[in-house]
């Protein structure tokens, strides 16, 4: 693997600041679960929320995938509604999906939502934080994490995932003034728990919009924009902030007003699309299909050739374009791992040939 003399954390910073580079750092999302046999050997024990909230198990599976693929970032194991319980949202959380049996309906169940202090109410996540940057060293970036406004919104309102999403727009429709109330409300509680988990060590953040593509394009303007805004803001540049949108093509050059430093984006855009649109001052992450895992070993090695020779490695995180599925196999997680890392970027085969 060519990582032995890569400082992985300043790859890392490079590829966040738009930097050409020698190669990409790649990791994946959701690299800590179930395709891993280690995982599962956890899990059979623990069940996911105590494994969220226990930092020894939060750190051991944070470290799997590092120990296993060699990945170039540890992202801290924890969920998106952890921030959501803390804000006074009662949640079950297992291998069926979340569910938050009191949704927030009405003005009086925002104003009921708390902003709580991250090292008292969620102190086992910079906690987990402090001891995974104490176990890798200074060399590795470790990532935080948050759920974007509009997208735990999206929970917090219909009490778990539902196509279309049709009650959480409906409140935004019929009481604007409440839903930005609602969003300021979780931003608010956000920027703290983010500043915990850079308080800790964190080298980045990112900030998960999966459910941001449900919305056109001007109610992305006036309400999950603003929202994210207020984050980076506050942020103001602590930390480099990687911005994960999904089947948002249609927002991208809204999304890019976020504050962001790095762009994320699934598999159904092109890179050298986004950059031609976008331009370089803002980096992109992405964007293999986690189908493509799935693949034969020549399938996997073009395609991730291929994604990676689209930005020429300037300004580029390589990752899947959404988590990597349960049912990967962990020799084709780890080819996809090794294939960046060896591909140095004058190396790359030009993209119509690697297609």
């Amino acid at each position: 693997m060519e990582t032995a003399s890569v400082n992985r954390k300043e790859l890392f910073l490079r590829a966040c600041r738009g930097e050409v580079l020698p190669r990409v750092p790649v990791w994946m999302m959701r690299q800590a679960g179930r395709y891993l046999p280690e995982y599962r050997q956890i899990r059979a024990k623990h069940a996911f929320l105590e494994v969220c909230k226990t930092p020894e198990l939060a750190v051991e599976v944070s470290l799997q995938p590092f120990r296993r693929l060699g990945v170039d970032a540890v992202i801290v194991f924890s969920d998106i509604l952890i921030l959501a319980e803390a804000m006074g949202l009662p949640l079950e959380l297992g291998d069926a999906g979340p569910n938050l049996p009191n949704p927030v309906r009405s003005k009086a169940d925002v104003d009921r939502l708390k902003i709580f202090d991250p090292e008292l109410e969620t102190g086992f996540l910079p906690e987990a934080v402090r001891r995974i940057v104490k176990s890798v060293g200074p060399e590795v970036p470790v990532l935080g994490f948050a759920g974007a406004p509009w997208t735990l919104a999206c929970y917090m309102v219909e009490g778990r995932a539902k196509e279309g999403f049709a009650t959480v727009k409906s409140f935004l429709y019929h009481q604007p003034k409440t839903f930005r109330h609602l969003l300021h409300r979780i931003a608010q509680a956000t920027i703290p728990y983010l500043q915990a988990q850079i308080a800790a060590g964190a080298t980045a953040v990112q900030l998960f919009d999966t459910w941001c593509g449900e919305l056109n394009l001007r109610d992305y303007e006036d309400f999950a924009l603003p929202a994210v805004q207020e984050i980076t803001a506050a942020l103001d540049g602590s930390v480099p902030v990687i911005y994960y949108t999904k089947a948002s093509q249609h927002l991208l050059p809204a999304a890019a007003r976020s504050g962001a430093n790095v762009l994320s984006v699934d598999w159904r855009m092109d890179l050298a699309e986004i950059r031609k649109t976008l331009g370089p001052k803002i980096a992109l992450q992405g964007n293999v299909d986690p189908a493509v895992l799935l693949a034969p070993p020549d399938k996997i090695r073009d395609v991730t050739l291929a994604t990676i020779s689209a930005l020429a490695g300037r300004g580029h995180i390589l990752n899947l374009g959404h988590g990597i599925l349960q049912h990967t196999p962990v020799e084709n997680a780890q080819l996809f791992i090794e294939t960046g890392q060896r591909a140095l970027i004058q190396h790359v085969r030009p993209v119509a040939q690697a297609r």
